[in-house]
């Protein structure tokens, strides 16, 4: 029995996607939920699992191309047809309603699609339909600053890539930034180290890639700094060593410092809003969040992804810490949808994790900010008793760094948000934040 591959629902707001790249070719045998092919949309880029075992019989959707959910991609059968050795008949044409190119179903081992091309498509008022360009495509234009319609594509038919809106996006930059040869003489860069001999070459993963791409994204379009602060954490230390054993027996919950960070992180957001704030794509346009809605960077074998709390800022210390855990755990597993990778409107970062004291994280595309908890360690620090003499402690202390936007964002409003968390997690006091 044939089973068909459909564009899968990915958030319900998505309602159509876009076939980046086949994991197989036709005539390839497919594992149960063994990876098939991976699709981008406007909210999030993933690999499709296949539904069921079986030989890849049809690719009907070809890459690159962006169609509605619930459209076939392809068509999977549990055995390879008998041939007899004679050729398959060729199947007859299918029409697949693709929202950017028009797709007829090819046969059993060809691999030849028929693409309407872009002058023989209908024009919409405006200078043609939103559908004319991939959500990766939109959302990078978006994020760039960049007009789709004044671009010329170099893709299929016509279509704008997502190269040409970066090449636009670099050429916008170049235009606008100062003479360099006056303030400063020229350099030249130097070249890349020759391949050799037990060298390696490797193309980046589908993941890798987006992260790059976002990552450069958000250098390019937004003003970035970063604040420092160091936390006597020794309160909340203490605080977890005397209750976690308890709540994990009792709850099975995993009270972990992460926790402590993030709930003094939205509980500051709250006093400083301006920092759960984000910046249209004119860059002209300030939208104010009134919830708090907290993105949670995680470390996965295939590279990280920022899966997000839904109102943070409503939960107390041990709801937050249960949460955390659980966005965590489907992270590592892979049972994310798009929806739990957006919203986000403030992230935290714990690049102290695998020991590095600080860093200074690079802002999620669409926030103003982004706090990063670096290692707790022990070390000897100078206390002030009540009476002003001076002491030597052993302490536990960590460093709190946190980028920001400058375009929106001062280096004082930085500063009292920092001191906001330093604050609350110096006092030590959560324990009502546990029942």
């Amino acid at each position: 029995m044939n089973v068909d591959v459909t564009m899968p629902q990915l958030g319900e707001t998505v309602a159509e996607g876009t076939v980046t790249r086949w994991l197989k070719k036709v005539g390839d045998h497919v594992a149960d939920q063994e990876p098939l092919l991976e699709i981008s949309t406007d909210k999030v880029d993933t690999e499709v699992p296949s539904p069921a075992a079986g030989t890849l019989l049809e690719i009907l959707v070809p890459e690159d191309t962006t169609v509605d959910v619930g459209v076939r991609l392809a068509v999977l059968g549990s055995v390879d047809p008998p041939t007899n050795g004679l050729p398959l008949e060729p199947a007859a044409p299918e029409k697949v309603p693709a929202t950017t190119n028009t797709v007829t179903s090819p046969a059993l081992g060809e691999a030849m699609a028929t693409v309407v091309p872009r002058a023989q498509r209908p024009a919409s008022a405006g200078g043609g339909s939103r559908h004319e360009h991939s959500p990766r495509v939109r959302r990078l234009a978006a994020e760039a600053g960049v007009a789709l319609t004044a671009l010329v594509g170099t893709g299929p038919s016509g279509r704008v890539t997502a190269d040409d809106v970066r090449r636009a996006a670099a050429s916008v930059a170049a235009a606008s930034a100062p003479d360099a040869s006056i303030v400063a003489p020229s350099v030249t860069p130097a070249p890349a180290a020759a391949f050799e001999e037990g060298d390696r070459r490797e193309p980046m993963s589908r993941l890798r890639s987006v992260v790059a791409e976002r990552m450069m994204t958000s250098l390019h379009t937004s003003a970035q700094l970063t604040s420092v602060v160091e936390v006597d954490v020794t309160p909340v230390v203490m605080l977890r060593r005397r209750i976690a054993p308890d709540l994990q027996e009792r709850l099975g919950v995993r009270l972990t410092l992460t926790a402590f960070f993030a709930k003094a992180a939205v509980e500051a957001l709250r006093a400083q809003p301006l920092l759960n704030a984000s910046i249209d794509a004119d860059g002209r346009t300030v939208v104010h969040h009134a919830k708090q809605h907290l993105g949670i960077a995680v470390d996965t074998g295939k590279g990280l992804m920022v899966p997000v709390v839904k109102d943070a800022g409503d939960l107390n210390l041990l709801g937050l810490s249960r949460r955390i855990g659980e966005v965590a755990e489907r992270t590592r597993s892979g049972a994310l949808t798009a929806d739990d990778l957006s919203g986000g409107t403030f992230t935290l970062t714990n690049t102290g994790s695998r020991g590095a004291l600080w860093d200074t994280p690079i802002l999620v595309p669409g926030q103003v900010a982004i706090l990063g908890t670096g290692a707790v360690v022990e070390r000897p620090v100078v206390l002030v008793r009540p009476d002003g003499e001076r002491v030597i402690a052993i302490r536990s202390m960590a460093y709190l760094a946190l980028t920001y936007d400058h375009r929106l964002v001062d280096g004082a409003d930085a500063a009292r948000f920092l001191t906001t968390i330093k604050d609350r997690l110096e006092a030590g006091r959560f324990d009502s934040e546990l029942a």
